[in-house]
């Protein structure tokens, strides 16, 4: 593990398990690097709205979760870290049946602040869905 990341895919799985087994299950981490964190959204029928697109909800989850654990890898496991704001813009329909990936980036890490922003996309798709700005409070670990 480099010295910026403080967690590895297994202990960010390990954490989701422990801490957050209401959605773990929905959730898989695909890639980690010094810069980027991949993260899928196991869609299912319950993040679905009526015309067989995933709802903006279970997109706001995703951005939410991703840049939550790209936050937790790089400060380690800092259960009560949350989000003071978000902000997402929707930009396409994604496509059915299909999961939905995140690339979520940290942008500055601060002692109480961390700023961040996530794009969605479609699996097998270039274009993204969805592009989130989110800033999560970090209390003193």
């Amino acid at each position: 593990m480099s010295d910026i990341l403080k967690m590895d895919i297994p202990a960010l799985e390990a954490f989701l398990e422990r801490d957050f087994t209401q959605v773990a299950d929905m959730f898989g981490l695909d890639a980690l690097d010094e810069t980027e964190l991949t993260v899928r959204l196991r869609v299912q029928e319950q993040h679905l709205r009526p015309g067989g697109t995933v709802s903006g909800p279970s997109m706001f989850a995703l951005a939410d979760v991703a840049m939550y654990l790209a936050i937790l890898a790089r400060i380690g496991p800092v259960g009560l870290a949350v989000t003071t704001n978000c902000s997402i813009d929707f930009m396409r329909k994604p496509a059915a049946g299909v999961d939905l990936i995140a690339k979520a980036r940290v942008l500055k890490l601060g002692r109480v602040l961390a700023v961040g922003d996530v794009l969605l996309f479609s699996e097998g798709q270039t274009d993204p869905v969805a592009r989130a700005s989110l800033t999560y409070s970090i209390p003193k670990h």
